[in-house]
């Protein structure tokens, strides 16, 4: 029996041509005419194959009456109404853990990148102004107090790379657990005894704009924020103005609340590093990502467990 699934964001090459060999696929990403699309082949669709940082919208989802399950080629899953999922009786996976470790280690490098100066660095060095000066100053990195605002699986890898730079390291999280870091109760108390706040929260209502001007001035003019969560976490135009007007110190950004659309006055601060939300972006993950994808939605349909259910 012919399984109709709509692919809502593309894959790499090699996991395309196993989706297309698994199953009969309808590429709502590229399409012409999705309303179109959506009309002819909604009604056969029982899978949805998609990005977390694509989801699925509601009134998609609404046009695809036998919709079974909707497997995510990320972690994220704040872009899928797990509510409506639940309602509706179908299943939602997503690819934990096998993207953790380059996860936290773009983390460590946009802190190191940030304070050192790394991205003027380079430019000064290819713009050929090396002979004409030297950079300013950067900050050290060692020794200093790292907070984490979310320790789950990935804050937690995040927390274990900082221990050999020597300094503290502290958290916030929903519940305290028994590791040998710091505990504060608010993300506000946790900015506050910060030097460098890194941001590994899940996107959610509830987090959604936390990182507000309040926190970002207990961060302070000499605070580094880093953020490799999701940019639904920051108030962006408060962020932007405190880097403006120097009530932050720097920032290294690899989520943006609405990519691929940047705030322009980013663009040329010298304290700011940015990137187009790659933290999993290595071959090696990205394919561990797209195996985990298709592993979960080859057990639906053969009715066994799904190795990684959100719901």
């Amino acid at each position: 029996m012919t399984i109709h699934i709509l692919q809502l964001a593309p894959l790499m090459p090699g996991h395309t041509a196993q989706l297309a060999e698994r199953y009969t696929v309808h590429r709502y990403f590229d399409a012409p005419d999705t309303a179109a699309l959506l009309a002819e082949v909604g009604p056969h669709v029982r899978g949805v194959v998609t990005g977390g940082g694509t989801g699925i919208a509601t009134d998609v989802a609404a046009h695809l009456p036998a919709l079974e399950i909707v497997a995510i080629n990320g972690v994220g899953y704040d872009k899928v109404d797990l509510g409506y999922a639940r309602q509706r009786g179908y299943r939602v996976t997503n690819t934990p853990d096998v993207l953790t470790d380059d996860v936290a280690d773009l983390a460590i490098g946009l802190t190191i990148a940030t304070m050192r100066q790394m991205v003027l660095g380079d430019r000064h060095v290819r713009d050929g102004k090396w002979p004409t000066g030297d950079l300013p100053l950067g900050t050290k990195v060692s020794g200093r107090r790292f907070g984490i605002f979310g320790l789950g699986r990935i804050g937690l890898a995040i927390a274990r790379r900082l221990e050999p730079f020597g300094g503290t390291i502290a958290y916030a999280s929903r519940t305290r657990q028994d590791v040998p870091y710091a505990y504060h109760d608010s993300l506000l108390a946790l900015a506050d005894a910060s030097d460098v706040l890194i941001l590994a929260v899940a996107a959610s209502a509830e987090t959604r704009g936390v990182v507000d001007r309040a926190v970002l001035e207990a961060l302070g003019p000499k605070g580094v924020l880093v953020n490799i969560a999701r940019g639904s976490v920051v108030d962006e135009p408060a962020m932007v103005a405190a880097l403006a007007e120097g009530r932050l110190g720097g920032a290294g950004l690899d989520v943006f609340a609405d990519e691929p659309r940047v705030p322009p006055l980013l663009w040329a601060m010298p304290n700011v590093v940015l990137m187009p939300h790659i933290a999993s972006a290595t071959h090696d993950t990205r394919a561990a990502m797209g195996d985990l994808m298709l592993a979960n939605l080859d057990a639906h349909f053969a009715g066994r467990a799904l190795p990684t259910a959100v719901i």
